[in-house]
């Protein structure tokens, strides 16, 4: 989460994850450290609904209406093993 931001933060993943669905995605898991760090495990369908997810019009408005309070987001694409 953006420093001095993490209820901002918070409110916005809430309101973007639920959106997965939509691209056929689920969440399996959301954990978060005492920092404000939150990762997500994610799974989707096929690899073309994390990239509509990424591009969905209402994800990035939100994104853009938080502005600078908005998460920093990093993706790792990873398998089970």
């Amino acid at each position: 989460m953006a420093g001095g931001h993490a209820e901002t933060g918070r409110r916005y993943e809430d309101a973007v994850l639920a959106l997965l669905g939509r691209h056929g995605g689920t969440l399996e898991r959301r954990l978060r450290e005492d920092g404000g760090t939150e990762v997500h495990v994610i799974r989707f369908a096929a690899r073309s609904g994390l990239d509509s997810f990424m591009v969905d019009p209402e994800r990035l408005a939100l994104r853009a209406e938080i502005g600078d309070a908005a998460p920093t987001t990093r993706v790792l694409e990873v398998r089970d093993v």
